[in-house]
């Protein structure tokens, strides 16, 4: 008799609207007709994905997460950290999901796992940021505390726009950071209010924000980094280059690069994936091309 493959299921119980709970048998009998033994494991603590990832991936043929943007986070950075190459599916369940909609990964539960049993591997590019992974976007500044300020309940019910509205009450107050940007063989120099490194379609729900032509393979990240308006005809000029989705503005600058190097004169406080990601006065951030193994809908 043939041995069985295995397949771990590490899910986030909380994650948008505890949604998970209703589907869960049903979940986990798509993956057994598709022929696997499941070890499921809820995660119990922020950083808990990470470490059962690490144990328990290497018995393991497939890996699927489900959860929000942090889950899919600690998954795959504890894969990165792992000497094998092991394929993960993921079943989005969070507010947002920007990595999910980048790929065209099925809202409906059950239906993304399907999509995963009958799927095709699909190599995808990670984010290296000093010595952690990402998965689609390192910021700082401007709203990149709000996602861990803005509580659960809020940030449920209004999706981004609680990003945006907890974010917009300060603007004239935000912190300013004066920054040294190394890539693509050129070194600027100036005072920004937010900057992003990202490897998706869309932003904090936005789409099209990290600009036209966005492939999560290629082995480039765009970089979008805001400079410090001094005036509200400046501040406007930004507002109104972000809401056409293009770059029309020298308020803004945006590239692709495969590898940037930012250095502070203060500590930043950094989020990865809409997590914390502590703070730094010198970033080295790379994409590391077709490190990952998806499995996504062979339709897409």
């Amino acid at each position: 008799m043939e041995k069985k493959k295995k397949l771990l299921f590490i899910f986030n119980p909380l994650s948008g609207k505890a949604q998970i709970t209703s589907k869960l048998f049903e979940i986990i009998d798509v993956f057994v007709k598709g022929g696997y033994e499941v070890i499921v494991h809820p995660t119990q603590a922020v950083g808990d994905g990470y470490e059962k990832t690490k144990e328990l991936a290497p018995e393991v043929d497939l890996v699927v997460c489900s959860g929000g943007d942090g889950t899919l986070d600690e998954v795959v950075s504890g894969l990165m950290d792992l000497n094998e190459r092991i394929p993960l599916g993921y079943i989005p369940a969070g507010s947002t999901n920007d990595f999910a909609n980048s790929l065209s990964i099925s809202k409906d539960m059950v239906q993304a796992a399907r999509d995963i049993i009958e799927g095709q591997m699909y190599s995808c590019d990670v984010g290296a940021f000093n010595h952690d992974s990402f998965v689609y976007i390192a910021a700082f500044g401007l709203f990149t505390d709000v996602s861990y300020e803005t509580d659960q309940h809020m940030k449920n019910i209004l999706g981004h726009l609680a990003y945006l509205l907890e974010g917009s009450k300060r603007i004239w107050n935000v912190p300013t950071y004066w920054i040294k940007v190394e890539a693509n063989g050129k070194i600027f120099e100036d005072e920004y209010i937010y900057g992003m490194i990202t490897n998706a379609k869309s932003v904090g729900g936005f789409k099209n924000l990290p600009g036209q032509d966005v492939k999560l393979d290629d082995g480039l990240f765009e970089v979008t980094l805001i400079k410090r308006p001094k005036n509200p005809i400046e501040l406007h000029e930004i507002i109104t280059s972000l809401l056409a989705k293009e770059d029309k503005t020298n308020m803004i600058d945006s590239f692709k690069t495969n590898r940037i190097i930012i250095e502070s004169n203060q500590e930043i406080a950094w989020t990865l994936d809409g997590e914390y990601g502590g703070e730094h006065n010198y970033v080295c951030i790379e994409a590391r091309k077709h490190a990952m193994e998806l499995i996504l809908n062979p339709q897409e």
